[in-house]
């Protein structure tokens, strides 16, 4: 057992490297799976409402547990909650491998949700601990830069495994379970460079757990999220069985959020958004999210169905977004050094905000080296958004409440990342439907049933008309050309609905964020284990 210092663990950035490896399987992931979205849906003959459930089961089983998971780690040791954490990830990767059908996919989605769960709380709340105050800017820039470069290059790995399914076809009898598979050796070596690395700390201040919160946060996250992605099912936002889970939802949460801050031994920590600093940092990274899980979702279909691009060439054009971040967020700590917390953030939710408003009007035919600038810009503006807002939050908070704390923040981003991909996805799917049912009712000669079965999704159109022979009558043409312009007009739809939220956090944290001094070297460190570390210095 390790006990924290002022001038940090001696092997600090070693730890730092051996964490983001672990950090990188749980984040690339998500990336790695969406760039399959379209094989795996024709493949396991998917609904749009449960393509989107397998992404969102594991953000929402991740995002309900991250509080429970940081609270144990503070209790029984962060290294140990780490590779549990990482164990379940990993052979319930294994599993989804295999994946007979939709539902099986969704459900070992969720328990991977479960165990990538310990994997973010613990490491933050790690490299918060073995790393002084005036390093942990540059910290958690490096932890923030490995996030986006893995977001951004977890579609280059997708789709190389997805180009040449015959490396493990003959393994899981389908053509993507590679993509789950890739996990298990990384959680191999993860672990066991965490076994020889990476000291155990956890704190003398813990709290109980916290289990009623726990069971009543999963609750209202699912009513809600269920009744989002619903839509995309009954194609109507105003259906009561739309509705209902919704509001009911928007309820249990509320109670939870009443009752956690009044208890006594609360996981998810209330009293932290009285903090200026920590509630407006925390709006920016959740929008910034919300958008950045939006595209990741929608993107690939563009890529891959409207403009034609093999599974590689897609994923080569995040490779922009991985080095805008790489760029940006590794040297944002030196440029709130310069320039402050506020300008920095603001400027980089600007460039988001730009990048967004491009990709609102992207056509079919524009050229991609636009496309693949506004994500380069994208990138440019996520790195300066999560290491410095990151940085802020952590630096709130007491030493002995770093993993619970952490775990509030990342909890409340991953569920802002939920609801980008169940919003957009639900968006596109209710927009999609909608215009192609003009699509149809324009083109003579379309039959009704093939509008039906069009209509559930943009994969579902592409192959429906690419089973029709070709002395058919149908105007395939036609009505493919017009299914891509409804899915780009839904998509639009989608993208400038993030514009719009991300735009909201540029205007909260331009008026809204205080002003707040980053830690210098010759700083007083904050007092270790006694819970009353300073909160950064914020002025009017």
């Amino acid at each position: 057992m390790w006990t924290p210092t002022e001038e940090g663990h001696p092997r600090r950035w070693l730890i730092l490297w051996v964490l983001l490896s672990s950090l990188l399987i749980v984040v690339l992931d998500n990336t790695v799976l969406n760039i399959a979205l379209p094989t795996i849906q024709a493949d396991l003959d998917a609904s749009q409402s449960q393509l989107i459930w397998a992404v969102d089961s594991y953000i929402l089983f991740f995002a309900a547990f991250l509080f429970t998971w940081g609270a144990l780690g503070d209790r029984y040791g962060r290294k140990r909650i780490l590779i549990i954490g990482m164990s379940i990830f990993g052979v319930a990767s294994a599993i989804c491998a295999f994946s007979a059908d939709a539902m099986m996919l969704i459900s070992f989605r969720a328990i991977m949700g479960l165990g990538g769960a310990a994997v973010l709380p613990t490491t933050l709340a790690i490299i918060t601990v073995v790393f002084p105050r005036h390093e942990r800017g540059k910290a958690i820039g490096t932890w923030a830069g490995a996030v986006g470069a893995a977001v951004a290059l977890g579609p280059v790995l997708g789709g190389v495994l997805l180009q040449y399914p015959q490396l493990f076809n003959w393994l899981t009898g389908n053509n993507w379970g590679a993509v789950f598979l890739i996990n298990v050796p990384i959680v191999l070596v993860g672990i066991f460079g965490i076994l020889r690395v990476v000291p155990e700390t956890k704190s003398d201040q813990s709290r109980p757990l916290d289990i009623p919160g726990l069971l009543i946060s999963i609750t209202g996250l699912t009513l809600l999220i269920y009744g989002i992605i619903h839509a995309s099912e009954t194609l109507n936002w105003f259906s009561p069985s739309v509705v209902l889970p919704i509001v009911a939802g928007i309820l249990v949460i509320t109670l939870f959020i009443f009752l956690e801050a009044r208890s006594a031994h609360a996981s998810f920590d209330v009293k932290l958004f009285r903090n200026r600093g920590y509630s407006v940092s925390l709006a920016a990274v959740s929008l910034s999210f919300f958008a950045l899980s939006g595209i990741t979702f929608s993107i690939p279909f563009y890529l891959q169905i409207l403009r034609g691009y093999d599974t590689i060439t897609a994923g080569l054009c995040f490779i922009p977004f991985a080095l805008g971040q790489i760029i940006a967020a590794p040297r944002s700590a030196q440029m709130v050094a310069r320039f402050g917390y506020r300008a920095v953030m603001t400027t980089g939710l600007l460039f988001v905000a730009a990048a967004l408003l491009g990709l609102s009007v992207a056509a079919i035919d524009t050229p991609i080296w636009l496309i693949l600038m506004a994500f380069f810009i994208f990138g440019l503006g996520m790195g300066n958004v999560i290491a410095p807002a990151s940085t802020v939050m952590q630096n709130t908070l007491p030493m002995h409440q770093v993993g619970a704390g952490s775990a509030v923040q990342n909890t409340v981003r991953q569920v802002g990342g939920a609801l980008g991909i169940a919003i957009v996805g639900t968006v596109i799917a209710t927009q999609y439907a909608a215009k192609l049912r003009g699509v149809f009712a324009d083109v003579p000669g379309a039959p009704a049933d093939l509008q039906t079965a069009a209509q559930q999704s943009i994969v579902a159109t592409d192959q429906l008309l690419s089973a029709v022979p070709a002395t058919s009558d149908i105007p395939v043409a036609a009505l493919r050309s017009g299914a891509y312009e409804a899915f780009l007009s839904a998509a639009h739809t989608a993208t400038f609905i993030s514009f719009a939220g991300v735009m909201i956090a540029a205007a909260l944290v331009a008026f809204a964020l205080p002003k707040i001094t980053p830690p210098s070297k010759s700083a007083l460190a904050p007092p270790v284990g006694d819970g009353k570390a300073p909160v950064p210095t914020e002025g009017a």
